[in-house]
């Protein structure tokens, strides 16, 4: 079984910062690779950042030096810090396995996701 509950978006202008959480009830959390995505209005979802078991990371030119993603095994949790935000990451956000292929295996499973609108 899947749960995702992700939070912490919000409005925010532009060169703001954000941290958006994913609680992540996985019974195999500590055994996947995670990610963040977004999808913007007309627009199809994105993988932005990527975060293996052991820390390994991987970001997207379009966030890479402004997102940082980051994971905590014990609590199930999933982060992804952003600086430097810009009107185009308007968007809503989502957390889940970092291999579309897995997600689409599991049934295709997504949370609610977290609203971030970069306005001034």
């Amino acid at each position: 079984q899947v749960q995702l509950v992700e939070s912490g978006g919000g409005l925010v202008q532009p060169g703001g910062s954000l941290v958006l959480s994913c609680n992540a009830s996985i019974s195999v959390f500590r055994t996947r690779a995670m990610g963040w995505y977004r999808q913007a209005p007309g627009k199809q979802r994105e993988l932005l950042a990527t975060i293996a078991m052991d820390g390994t990371i991987n970001s997207a030119d379009s966030v890479k030096g402004r997102f940082t993603i980051s994971r905590d095994n014990a609590k199930k949790m999933v982060y992804l810090q952003m600086t430097s935000l810009k009107p185009e990451d308007t968007a809503v956000y989502y957390c889940n396995f970092a291999s579309p292929e897995y997600i689409k295996a599991r049934g295709d499973y997504w949370g609610q996701g977290t609203q971030v609108t970069v306005s001034s």
